[in-house]
């Protein structure tokens, strides 16, 4: 297996460190209640580096920062008390972030709308999302296309409410007071379509109880 090349910042073309400008500039307005530029640059930073890591191509890696970066910045202002809206969260981790985790949080987005927040990540994140998933899924009127493998974080964990492993084993996250729910769902990776959909289905019926159990 090869490793991926490690980009760095300064590796990258001139107009997608410009992208990586404006993401901070724009982040930096977002956040402007909450957090100082200097905080928007470093988690921006990191998780570029975290993402790049894992990278086989650089086509969006700018844009899948800033994205990564967003989650973890909403998810640090919870933990802080900043951000109450009082909407349960929840995390689905499995061990790529490409197959179950995606198809859950697909899911569970598409069935309770802006009623509850979710993420996604994983122990070991691949370097895309399973395209056979994101067959299934579409046939469900689901696009999980434009989402990215990444890593789960301190802070994704520790802000979520509900988490949710399938697969990860000792290597997923554990902090008290958190309620776990570890689902045995069969991984997607190198499965027919058929195959697929069959896990596709049982991820949905999880994911309507998991729904129901947290009345919304």
């Amino acid at each position: 297996m090869t490793t991926p090349t490690e980009h760095t910042w300064e590796s990258l073309r001139a107009d997608d460190r410009l992208v990586l400008k404006q993401a901070a500039s724009k982040l930096a307005e977002e956040f402007s209640d909450f957090y100082g530029a200097q905080t928007i640059e470093r988690f921006l930073a990191s998780s570029f580096k975290q993402i790049s890591s894992q990278a086989k191509v650089m086509k969006f890696l700018p844009l899948i920062a800033e994205k990564f970066a967003r989650q973890r910045l909403h998810a640090l202002a919870r933990i802080e008390g900043l951000h109450q809206d009082g909407k349960p969260v929840v995390l689905f981790l499995c061990t790529h972030n490409a197959g179950r985790s995606q198809m859950a949080l697909g899911f569970f987005q598409s069935l309770t709308g802006d009623r509850a927040v979710a993420w996604s990540g994983g122990s070991e994140p691949g370097d895309q999302v399973n395209p056979v998933a994101v067959t299934a899924m579409a046939e469900r009127g689901i696009d999980i296309a434009g989402e990215f493998p990444k890593p789960w974080t301190d802070e994704t964990v520790r802000a979520a409410d509900v988490v949710v492993t399938m697969g990860c084993g000792d290597a997923c996250p554990v902090f008290p007071g958190k309620r776990y729910e570890n689902w045995e769902v069969e991984d997607p990776a190198e499965q027919s379509i058929d195959d697929v959909r069959r896990i596709r289905d049982e991820l949905e019926r999880r994911v309507r109880a998991l729904i129901d159990s947290l009345s919304l």
